[in-house]
């Protein structure tokens, strides 16, 4: 079964039966559950959402499929074809928009597309909300609008430029400070819509750019996640081309890799670390990331004199412990970059913007960036189980063995030792359990990795 539905809206792989894979019915039926969501939650009689989509080959089948849904509930649609998810998640509250779905699969393969829903501040819905739409989905009782009342369409490709304008207005964001810089830089699009965004981003900076994939053909030419083994056509040509420094994003631009001046991986779990380094030298505060992403981002932040904080897995939760927190920037390892001055959602744009005057300000070069932060491997591994197997319990287990180290259970479990970390989660749709560990070497992270797995298998009688 490749349709997956969770309370951040709905993903599968187009084709196929109706309720096994993202088909035209499923499109359908989730855009309606959340039209009528969105009617119930905002009480208004008359209600407007933003839709934008990445480049990928299903994006305008299934941009049709939700707008045409919306528009027979009666809703007016403002469309901006194609675009990024922050992109979208800036305009629901500049067009005072009652909500968003940005039509993206984010770094899943072609195959895929997804719904991800927003609310009216361009944030994405919380837990309860989402199992509502599903509920209302489940039901599958709809009502839609009489001819006379149907939604109205909106076309509006301009919110990329927007966008733009929105990240140099930043207060920590000096144009001309990056122009002086004159940096040269790589850009791989993956062929979506960061190869529209980015580059143009760029050249208003006065950035010298070098465009990889930047066609938003949806014809990704290599694996859309970006990891340095799906990355070596950019890593060369870094080299190649005597570029300050590359750039990486997925395929609706909220996550966001560097590529060092010497064809290495700055690596994604440092994207945030440095866009927090140049955040907290001019702006004291807190940080927030989730429960797997590296130490080196609380390392950071006490350097600058603040605090860190870690949210359970998912965009929403750090969202929200950022607020409880108060925090000045925040994000996940993987390269999503939260800067609320901005908005609250990961934006590839105003991370680059951030990194650039970092690299202006500081001068050198991106690899000795790299080297003075500090240095931590990552493992990640899975356990496959039984399906009869309690794994909560082996969870609970595992909390009780090293009770006596410093423990979250917020997500999971997570252990956090005096010179490493290991983080377990359980998957939601099959029997795995998540190993993800941090040391000071690959060599410490896999082995720590291997005896927790070995621990759990004891414990689970494997």
């Amino acid at each position: 079964m490749t349709l997956i539905k969770s309370i951040s809206g709905i993903r599968g792989t187009i084709g196929g039966k109706p309720g096994d894979n993202l088909t035209p019915i499923d499109a359908v039926k989730f855009a309606a559950a959340y039209g009528i969501w969105l009617k119930g939650y905002s009480k208004k009689d008359k209600l407007k959402v933003v839709i934008g989509r990445d480049a990928r080959l299903s994006g305008a089948m299934i941009q049709n499929l939700v707008v045409s849904t919306l528009v027979g509930l009666g809703i007016d649609v403002i469309d901006l074809d194609l675009s990024t998810t922050p992109t979208v998640e800036i305009a629901v509250p500049l067009e005072k928009a009652d909500g968003g779905i940005i039509l993206t699969a984010s770094h899943n393969p072609k195959q895929w597309n997804a719904l991800k829903l927003l609310n009216e501040k361009g944030e994405f819905l919380n837990a309860a909300e989402g199992a509502l739409i599903l509920e209302i989905a489940e039901k599958d009782n709809f009502e839609f609008a009489e001819v006379d009342d149907l939604g109205s369409i909106t076309k509006n490709n301009a919110y990329i430029d927007i966008h733009i304008d929105e990240v140099l207005n930043l207060s920590l964001v000096d144009a001309d400070t990056i122009r002086k810089a004159k940096f040269k830089v790589v850009v791989d699009g993956v062929n979506s819509t960061g190869g529209i965004a980015i580059p143009k981003l760029l050249k208003t900076l006065g950035v010298e750019v070098v465009e990889l994939y930047c066609e938003p053909t949806g014809h990704f030419p290599h694996n859309p996640e970006p990891l340095k083994e799906h990355l070596k056509d950019i890593c060369e040509l870094v080299v190649k081309e005597k570029a300050d420094f590359g750039i990486v994003v997925d395929p609706d631009v909220d996550r966001l890799a560097f590529i060092s001046d010497d064809g290495e991986m700055f690596g994604e779990e440092y994207t945030l670390v440095a866009c927090a380094d140049y955040v907290l030298g001019k702006t004291k505060g807190n940080t927030v990331s989730n429960l797997s992403s590296s130490r080196a981002l609380r390392d950071i932040s006490e350097k600058h004199g603040g605090s860190y904080e870690a949210a359970a897995v998912g965009e929403v939760n750090v969202v929200t412990k950022m607020k409880e927190n108060n925090a000045v920037i925040g994000g996940e390892g993987n390269g999503g970059i939260i800067y609320p001055e901005s908005h609250y959602g990961r934006d590839s744009l105003v991370g680059t913007a951030l990194f650039l005057m970092l690299m202006a300000e500081n001068g050198g070069k991106v690899s000795e960036l790299r080297a003075s932060y500090p240095s931590y491997f990552m493992s990640k591994k899975k356990i496959q189980l039984t399906p009869d197997l309690d794994v909560d319990d082996l969870l609970k287990t595992m909390a009780e063995k090293y009770q006596k180290e410093e423990i979250s259970t917020i997500d999971g479990v997570k252990v956090d030792f005096e010179e490493n970390w290991v983080h377990l989660r359980k998957s939601n749709t099959e029997p795995i359990i998540r190993v993800y560990t941090e040391a000071k070497s690959q060599v410490e992270a896999d082995e720590l990795a291997d005896r927790i797995i070995a621990e759990i298998k004891t414990v689970a009688g494997l």
